[in-house]
């Protein structure tokens, strides 16, 4: 397929009010033209295309953002000033919880602060706190019900709980402190009223302590009437117990017996032992044994009789010698040993009745002792046995007494105790009436205002341009279409159907207005760009189309058309739009014969051109009377009437009808040296462009 050149006018956003157009320049090859988007790398829209956006839509988001300010400056001037007075309750966990007793000089135990305040924060909005103040100051109705709830009777409604919208209690951080605030259209009724709930709260801490601590206190008198009988009971069985023992405390009796014990365990192991030794003294001296006696008390008599004796018989033994038996020295050392002998003897058994006497009296020492011992071992027993049921009884009675002793001193620290108010929450600085109001804020409202409403406008724009399927700028048709844009058309609506030439002054020179100044420069670069768009051959025929009506394909193609002609260049305009035809009417001429008297072989296409008076160097051929007929025969007849003018004529234009929906403007496309499809920036949407294509 042959190289074509194509002329195509797209959208650009170079002006607020009506949308410019664009000329672009591409080579087709291809039978048919899609749009693509672009691809991933590249759909990453500079942030230039943003600040398009802005600087398009500069005057919507100005006026958006100035209409948002004004608004809530105008609101907030408007609405009733609130003020807000604070008062701050401090509350020392460190102070000791009781004023008498034990833990009177504790320190409060560790607990969780965060825990702590923030069940007093509820403490503090709770329907005990709040409902005197409501009451007293007539700030709010208790909650009431709502309007499908209207049959509730009125005594529920007003003992709903009371809520306080106004209220608002927080905590610093890191502090021991609570803000109560109060906001109100009075100053002086808002810090009465922050005063009064930090007081009531003060005094609902003090009715809960208190009340707990008489709950206790009767509970605990209660428990302390139960404890005294008890307590009667066990004394009086202590005291039966001691009187059936007839003691006062076993214990030291117990103690006295266990004394007796011991001695006489003592006394018995002597007395066996002295009887032991005065048993065998006995029944040696009752054998006879001269040792044995001797060992006895008189045991110093008997050796000394026995010595005497012994003497006496050695006497009598000498006497013997030497004298005879009827001598008188022989019978007086004869008596005389005779009469130690009796003395011996008597003193002998003497000796053994006394050893004896004295064994008997051991052996019955020793049985008293053992009877004695026996009968102290029983009454110890006994008594043993009791005491473990006296201490029994006396520790029951001992604790009994200890409890209730006990039981009586804390219902004495508990009265005491709960007479004091807990210091511990404290009123560290009341609430004052505010000087100036914390609502509105007009300032800050303002400020808001217009930051949020700037960022809406904003975001809308950046939106609406997102969701938006026209052609807007160059940028999406280098992207989407792969070609290069070379100008761009801004759209004026000084005239109504009717392109009038160039104004004359008093001095005979061409007056033009700012509009069409800045449209004719604008067609001038067109005209330019066009021309030079092909460095080898410059186009000598030129087709204006539009993907839709209504897009200034005609505007355009009149307007590029006397732009050429200014160049002092035979220039034709040839309106092919056989439906709805236009180009008559921006100069002012007759349609009653033109291009569609020629297809129908009326007359020659000659014949059918007009010549505009303040152009000289343009011919335009009107379409003629709209004909169907003829419009589908236009495209034969039109390669014939190109071929014809080019002899006669620097640049011919032919203003076509719409591509979409038509065929004509096919066959004509394939006659021309090029196509210049013009879109309305904003309104022609890009898939339709592409199609065109």
């Amino acid at each position: 397929m042959s190289e074509r050149k194509e002329q195509l006018a797209l959208p650009s956003p170079e002006s607020s009010g009506p949308v410019p157009a664009i000329a672009e320049r591409i080579t087709v090859q291809p039978p048919a033209f899609t749009y693509a988007e672009p691809e991933a790398e590249e759909q990453a829209l500079p942030l230039s295309h943003y600040l398009w956006i802005l600087k398009r839509r500069r005057w919507e988001i100005l006026a958006f953002v100035l209409t948002s300010v004004i608004a809530t400056v105008v609101v907030s001037s408007r609405l009733t000033p609130i003020y807000e007075s604070t008062a701050t309750i401090d509350i020392d966990r460190e102070i000791q919880a009781n004023i008498v007793g034990k833990d009177s000089n504790m320190q409060a135990s560790n607990y969780d602060a965060d825990q702590f305040l923030a069940t007093q924060i509820k403490l503090i909005q709770s329907d005990s706190v709040l409902r005197p103040v409501v009451q007293r100051l007539k700030l709010a109705e208790p909650a009431k019900a709502g309007p499908h709830d209207s049959q509730i009777p009125t005594t529920r409604a007003e003992d709903a709980p009371v809520v306080l919208r106004s209220l608002k209690v927080a905590r610093p951080q890191n502090t021991y402190l609570l803000l109560i605030s109060y906001r109100s259209p009075d100053p002086r009724l808002a810090a009465e009223a922050a005063n009064q709930i930090a007081d009531s709260y003060k005094r609902h801490s003090y009715d809960i302590r208190y009340a707990a601590a008489q709950d206790q206190s009767k509970y605990l008198e209660k428990q302390l009437d139960a404890l005294k009988a008890q307590m009667e009971r066990s004394s009086l069985k202590l005291a039966q117990f001691e009187k059936d023992l007839k003691v006062i405390d076993p214990e030291q009796k117990t103690n006295i017996l266990t004394t007796r014990l011991v001695q006489l365990s003592t006394e018995l192991t002597n007395a066996q032992t002295d009887r032991f030794r005065k048993e065998a003294a006995f029944n040696a001296v009752k054998n006879g044994s001269l040792e044995a006696a001797e060992a006895s008390t008189q045991g110093d008599q008997l050796r000394k009789l026995a010595d005497n004796l012994g003497e006496a018989q050695q006497n009598f033994e000498a006497v013997k010698l030497h004298q005879g038996a009827a001598h008188p020295v022989y019978i007086k050392a004869a008596a005389a040993v005779a009469e130690l002998g009796i003395q011996l003897d008597a003193l002998k058994d003497n000796i053994v009745q006394r050893v004896g006497t004295e064994y008997q009296q051991a052996l019955e020492r020793e049985a008293k002792l053992s009877k004695a011992l026996e009968e102290s071992k029983d009454e110890s027993d006994k008594l043993n046995a009791s005491s473990h049921e006296y201490k029994a009884i006396k520790r029951e009675a001992d604790n009994d007494k200890t409890l209730y002793d006990e039981l009586w001193r804390k219902i004495q620290e508990a009265g005491i105790n709960s007479s004091f108010q807990n210091s511990s929450i404290r009123l560290a600085d009341p609430a004052r009436p505010a000087f100036g109001p914390v609502f509105p804020n007009t300032p800050l409202n303002a400020t808001l205002a217009l930051l949020f409403s700037a960022m809406l406008a904003v975001g809308a724009a950046v939106l609406a341009d997102t969701l938006d399927n026209t052609i807007s700028d160059p940028e999406q048709i280098q992207r989407g279409m792969k070609t290069d844009v070379l100008g761009s058309l801004p759209v004026v609506n000084a005239w109504r159907g009717r392109l009038m030439g160039p104004a004359r002054g008093k001095d005979g020179k061409h007056r033009t207005s700012g509009q069409t100044s800045s449209f004719d420069e604008a067609i001038r670069t067109l005209r330019d760009s066009i021309l030079l768009s092909d460095p080898v051959r410059r186009p000598h025929t030129l087709l204006v189309t539009s993907a839709v009506p209504r897009e200034g394909k005609t505007t355009t193609s009149t307007r590029l058309a006397v732009a050429h002609s200014l160049q002092l260049r035979k220039t034709l305009l040839i309106d092919a739009d056989l439906r709805r035809p236009g180009v008559h009417g921006h100069f002012g001429l007759k349609n009653e014969i033109g291009l569609s008297s020629v297809v129908q072989a009326k007359i020659e296409w000659r014949q059918a051109v007009q010549r505009v008076q303040d152009y000289p160097d343009l011919a335009v051929l009107p379409a003629g009377p709209a004909s169907r007929r003829a419009a589908d025969r236009v495209g034969a007849v039109l390669e014939e009437i190109l071929e014809e003018a080019k002899q006669e004529y620097d640049l011919i234009i032919v203003d076509s009808p719409p591509l979409l929906g038509f065929a004509e403007p096919l066959q004509m496309a394939a006659i021309v040296d090029g196509v210049v499809v013009v879109t309305l920036a904003g309104q022609t949407s890009r898939t339709a462009v592409a199609s065109v294509l």
